[in-house]
């Protein structure tokens, strides 16, 4: 892993210095978009819509549209903001952890003591366990303030993203302003029927069948040659005129793609289940 910030937390006298790891991590296979008729990737360009020129990253600047004016907001107006110069991992208050509602948790961080001496991350972490409590902070990140929940996960530290109040929906249907009478017997049989599936929660025994099966068609596809250069479908691309707005187009079309293998993973499709032997037999079809 690598630090993506380096601050310190505070509360009261006390600092602590850390480092930032993302604690998550997206397992999607990454897909781009193609031309179906010839293969080429199609491209996405930055194009200023009044000189009708590419505009590259280092001269795009943000902006607020109220409606009828914009304020044009530079890199420069941004940095100069205090809570972006801020490092620090500001604690506000300690609450009771069952206090915290999981829909308001957002992006996971753990935190690594960045310092000779962790006696003061150790400390806050025992402290954090045997008080029950969370530590409700503020920090800034990515041009953010943020709210945050500073809690004890295994051996380290967590630092959770909370949304703030007013991002949090509050849900008000109508279907459920009247009473609804449910019975004795209606809610015993509901009971037992939870009971039929109780059990202890082991993440790994869950998998992404989706992405599972998304791997197997595509490593069929490569072992069947149904595939082309990837420098090929970049094609050639000129320079785009400076002077002009118009959308370029690729100047040489590339070679038709091989007929696309959809085969038994589109012609068996069935209502989704979980270890669809239907879809795996279709990949191992066109793997043979």
């Amino acid at each position: 892993m690598r630090a993506i910030w380096t601050g310190a937390i505070t509360f009261g006298l006390v600092n602590v210095p850390v480092k930032v790891y993302s604690a998550t991590e997206d397992h999607d296979i990454s897909l781009h978009q193609v031309h179906d008729e010839d293969g080429g990737r199609i491209r996405y360009q930055r194009r200023c819509e009044v000189c009708g020129k590419i505009v590259s990253f280092d001269h795009i600047d943000k902006a607020y549209d109220d409606g009828e004016k914009t304020v044009v907001l530079t890199s420069e107006d941004l940095a100069g903001l205090p809570a972006e110069r801020s490092r620090e991992i500001e604690v506000v208050e300690f609450v009771p952890s069952d206090q915290l509602d999981p829909i308001m948790f957002d992006r996971s961080y753990f935190l690594e003591p960045d310092s000779k001496s962790p006696k003061a991350y150790v400390l806050l972490r025992q402290t954090l366990e045997q008080t029950d409590r969370t530590a409700i902070v503020h920090f800034a990140l990515r041009q953010k303030t943020r709210l945050g929940a500073l809690r004890v996960h295994g051996d380290v530290l967590m630092l959770q993203s909370l949304l703030w109040d007013d991002e949090v929906r509050h849900a008000e249907f109508p279907a459920l302003t009247e009473p609804t009478r449910v019975t004795e017997k209606e809610l015993e049989m509901s009971s037992s029927l939870v009971d039929s599936f109780a059990s202890d929660f082991d993440p790994g025994k869950f998998s992404d069948e989706y992405q599972e099966e998304l791997r197997t068609l595509i490593e069929a596809k490569l072992a069947h040659g149904d595939a082309i250069s990837t420098a090929e479908t970049f094609g050639e691309q000129e320079e785009p005129d400076r002077g002009g707005g118009e959308v370029l187009d690729l100047m040489d079309a590339l070679r038709k793609s091989i007929e696309k293998n959809r085969g038994a993973a589109e012609t068996g499709k069935k209502p989704r289940a979980p270890k669809s032997s239907a879809q795996k037999s279709s990949a191992r079809k066109s793997a043979g």
